[in-house]
């Protein structure tokens, strides 16, 4: 049984989170239509509304043209479908104000990696990105400095499109967060600009991490900043103590480092061995095992596979303690693990002949 998009009640949302979190209730699923890359062990995505993820995308290439992101560049902004993103991961509400506000975020933070990170990967001052991030996360937690200073770094704020874009994501989400859940969103930025640069330094080295190194990576540079917002989305609030707690944070980090190596499959597939060093999972296991990168993608499904079945029983554990709003936390995750699959397997993005 799946869990309503459209939850009446906590207590009936809970039972229902529970249901979807038993034993099995994923299933093997391909990657992409036709692409032979091995099957993905995930949740099936919970709805499929085109013409809500139509009107979230719209507004979202407006929002992005008034701060002033991919300028130049917006009709493949639009393409990228972000709306859809949006609309299948969070099948808890369908107020698209609600959307827009967690699709803002995200396009932010995606264009922290387009305009810095693309930037460092093509060797243009790797060494800047990591004051750059610094100004990032200064966006999102305003400075209080004196007056001397003040004027500068307001203007810089405004005129810098990615730094303006942080700033009002993170301003207009205040709307539907509580100041708590805008904090945690703040700290789990702040990790994963860590991340960031950490990949910065491995190019100015040049060199390939361990494999046990790129997934401690990775657990910062991931999808944790939009998935910590399911709760703020859906018009409730896990309380900080309990986000906090080792056993629901080891499982959110599961689920987050989950999205992303399958963000890592599909870009690999997608790129076919493209020249250049790439950081994902699949290089990372090639140059460590010796193996081919056809290989080193299936060892990668094998550790997404585990990561997910882990969350899953993980999940059901923890929702059988009895705390409704948890229980449907931890079912938001579930569903977003699924939303985020089948956006990756149908955008674009990912999908281009």
């Amino acid at each position: 049984m799946a869990i309503p998009t459209r939850p009446s009640g906590l207590g009936t949302s809970a039972a229902r989170v529970t249901d979807l979190l038993r034993p099995r209730s994923a299933a093997p699923v391909p990657p992409a239509r036709g692409k032979a890359v091995p099957e993905l062990y995930c949740p099936p995505h919970l709805r499929d509304d085109p013409a809500l993820a139509a009107e979230v995308n719209d507004r979202l290439v407006d929002w992005a043209e008034q701060v002033g992101i991919y300028a130049g560049q917006l009709e493949k902004f639009r393409k990228a479908d972000f709306g859809r993103l949006l609309m299948l991961t969070h099948p808890d509400t369908e107020d698209p104000d609600r959307l827009l506000a967690a699709a803002r975020c995200m396009a932010a933070e995606f264009a922290v990696d387009d305009y810095f990170c693309d930037a460092a990967a093509a060797g243009d001052h790797p060494q800047r990105l990591g004051p750059q991030l610094m100004l990032a996360q200064a966006a999102i937690d305003p400075m209080r400095m004196p007056s001397r200073s003040h004027e500068r770094y307001e203007r810089e704020m405004r005129e810098q499109p990615v730094w303006h874009a942080l700033r009002r994501s993170v301003q207009e989400l205040a709307g539907y967060a509580s100041g708590s859940q805008i904090n945690r969103l703040r700290q789990e930025i702040a990790g994963l600009f860590l991340g960031m640069d950490a990949e910065a330094g491995w190019r100015i080295e040049g060199s390939l991490p361990p494999v046990w190194e790129y997934l401690t990576n990775r657990q910062l540079n991931s999808f944790l900043p939009c998935m910590t917002l399911v709760d703020a989305i859906g018009g409730y609030e896990l309380p900080a103590n309990v986000y906090g707690r080792p056993d629901v944070r080891h499982a959110t980090l599961q689920a987050a480092l989950a999205s992303v190596l399958l963000n890592d499959i599909y870009s690999m597939h997608k790129e076919g061995g493209a020249q250049g060093v790439e950081y994902n999972l699949p290089t990372v296991l090639a140059a460590e095992d010796g193996c081919s990168l056809e290989e080193a993608i299936a060892r990668s499904v094998e550790i997404h596979n585990e990561l997910v079945r882990s969350y899953e029983r993980a999940a059901a554990a923890l929702s059988r303690t009895g705390d409704p709003v948890l229980t449907r936390y931890l079912g938001a995750l579930w569903a977003w693990l699924g939303g985020n699959r089948e956006w990756h397997a149908t955008s674009p993005r990912y999908n281009q002949s």
